[in-house]
């Protein structure tokens, strides 16, 4: 029963959509109620008040309404622990399946005292506590798990304190439109595939130095020295020269030439070749059924590739 009205009460309140930018916590998205401990020195006072009046013991109601205006003051302590504090959203990198995804939250502090015990957590009950000095910005890293390919939601997160003294449980709630991209699980190590003749020279073309080969269009990652300045200062773009060592013949990470295995098999083990084929400084190229990704060798490659392999068969929303 407590928990069906828990959730009721969530659903009521979190109304809001997604939030983008940075949130400020003012008045409307704080909640406050008695704690466990705030209800046992609740039923406290009034025995003490019952006493108090039955004895007529005046120091009694002295003690009493001392103790009650201190639990009233600790509610506005936990609701000034909180208030203002503004809250954004940073980078989640990258991670594969079953690693721990890192969402990242800004906090910062613009008041002059400081916030203690500020606690943060999920539905599943990850949390992390932190402090926060007066006007200054902290980082704070919620770690969840990754449990399968695709785009990974923070889901609607928790921020709570008991401070000062336990007494009251002073929350709210934050669902930042972030995402973390969850890569395949790489497969245990497999060779390489053979290389396949697809220009009739032959010839396979591996990342190096030795010879220029050519200008590309810049990608996300390409090497600073590697840019070609003289034609940017012609007006032709933003372009990177490549260079190249002949190797062999040229490497393509074929979805078609794949075994009949189970679809979320065949991802792992091109994923697996997409992290080697990288690390010994191949070019190679990947063909899905429904896109292909033309050989280069660089960061913003294997992270196109790996983006390909994770989102393949799913809609992007």
């Amino acid at each position: 029963m407590f928990t069906t009205l828990k959730q009721g009460f969530r659903n009521w309140a979190f109304r809001r959509a997604v939030e983008s930018g940075t949130l400020v916590l003012n008045q409307r998205r704080i909640y406050i109620i008695p704690s466990r401990q705030g209800f046992g020195f609740a039923f406290v006072l009034a025995l003490m008040l019952l006493g108090d009046i039955n004895y007529n013991l005046s120091l009694g109601y002295v003690l009493t309404f001392l103790l009650a205006t201190t639990a009233g003051m600790t509610m506005l302590h936990a609701f000034r622990n909180m208030a203002q504090l503004e809250i954004r959203a940073g980078h989640v990198d990258p991670v594969f399946a079953g690693e721990q995804a890192r969402f990242v939250f800004h906090f910062n502090n613009p008041g002059t005292l400081p916030r203690y015990q500020l606690h943060l957590h999920d539905d599943d009950g990850r949390h992390t506590v932190f402090d926060l000095d007066a006007q200054r910005s902290t980082p704070i890293e919620l770690a969840i798990p990754s449990t399968q390919r695709g785009w990974l939601d923070s889901g609607r997160l928790t921020l709570y304190t008991h401070y000062p003294l336990g007494l009251f449980h002073a929350w709210t709630y934050i669902h930042f439109d972030v995402r973390c991209l969850v890569y395949p699980r790489p497969a245990a190590p497999q060779p390489l595939p053979a290389a396949s003749v697809r220009d009739g020279t032959g010839k396979y073309l591996a990342a190096g130095d030795e010879d220029f080969s050519g200008l590309r269009n810049y990608v996300a990652g390409d090497a600073m020295p590697r840019i070609a300045w003289k034609a940017l200062a012609r007006e032709q773009g933003l372009q990177v020269k490549q260079f190249s060592a002949q190797q062999g013949q040229e490497l393509w990470l074929d979805w078609s030439l794949l075994p009949n295995i189970a679809q979320e098999m065949k991802l792992q083990l091109l994923t697996r070749w997409v992290l080697d084929a990288d690390a010994q400084g191949l070019l190679y190229g990947l063909r899905l059924p429904d896109s292909e990704i033309a050989p280069q060798h660089n960061a913003g490659h294997r992270a196109e590739c790996l983006r390909r392999l994770a989102l393949y068969g799913l809609v992007e929303t």
